[in-house]
């Protein structure tokens, strides 16, 4: 399978698996000049930006080691322009990350954290 339709597959079992749970899904692949976002949901009162990264096998290896410093980065970027956006200064955000590896799904809460604010 090729690492676009991995990619999104990915994405639409993560979104699931996050409603499932009772977040509310705001957006999907949400982009911007800095970066994208592959989820953006609310947890409660809580938005949370969600990186999610899906694989059929680790030849490349796991799910969360393609998570670079540089891509934090741009999913921090890719966040303060959408808050900024849509208005939400005030309220609470967190980053998640969902990886799926053949199937299966794990999710880290606040895997990452903007130390700046918003």
């Amino acid at each position: 399978m090729n690492n676009r339709k991995t990619g999104l597959e990915g994405e639409s079992i993560a979104a699931k698996y996050l409603e499932d749970k009772g977040y509310t899904i705001l957006q999907r692949n949400f982009s911007c000049k800095v970066g994208e976002i592959d989820v953006v949901a609310m947890d409660g009162d809580t938005l949370v930006f969600v990186e999610v990264k899906a694989r059929d096998n680790t030849k490349f290896g796991m799910p969360i080691e393609a998570i670079t410093p540089a891509k934090v980065r741009s999913i921090i970027g890719a966040a303060r322009y959408y808050i900024m956006k849509n208005h939400m200064y005030d309220t609470q955000a967190r980053f998640d990350v969902i990886a799926i590896l053949r199937g299966k799904i794990q999710h880290i809460e606040n895997a990452f954290e903007q130390k700046t604010g918003f």
